[in-house]
């Protein structure tokens, strides 16, 4: 079955770094992309960055220059390194199994658990 699972999450200064880590297992042959997306109380989910097998990605406008996403192929993992936070990145991250065209990223429903992130301002 697949299988997604974050971690990384806590609390952290507004300034700080915090690093989220996405182990995936029973991918179908299908998926070549993964994204992280972050969904705070009552505000839509929304595309934070994704990356493909092939080294595309994407990032939303307000992370660009702060954030990185990376992956490591022989771990099956991706990773998003988050530096210079804001209040206004608090919310539950969640990793998606989905595809890329080489343009845009499109979503499955395969989903992580959730982390929390919590930055104080």
């Amino acid at each position: 079955q697949v299988q997604l699972v974050e971690s990384g999450g806590g609390l952290v200064q507004a300034g700080g770094s915090l690093r989220l880590s996405c182990a995936g297992s029973g991918m179908p042959f299908s998926i070549n992309a993964i994204g992280w997306y972050r969904q705070a109380p009552g505000k839509q989910r929304e595309l934070v960055a994704a990356i493909s097998t092939g080294g595309n990605t994407n990032y939303a406008d307000s992370v660009k220059g702060r954030f990185t996403i990376s992956r490591d192929n022989a771990k099956n993992a991706v990773y998003l390194q988050m530096n210079s936070l804001k209040a206004e990145d608090t919310a539950v991250y969640y990793c998606n199994a989905g595809w890329h065209d080489g343009e845009y990223y499109y979503p499955t429903n395969y989903w992580g658990q959730g982390t929390q992130v919590t930055v104080s301002s």
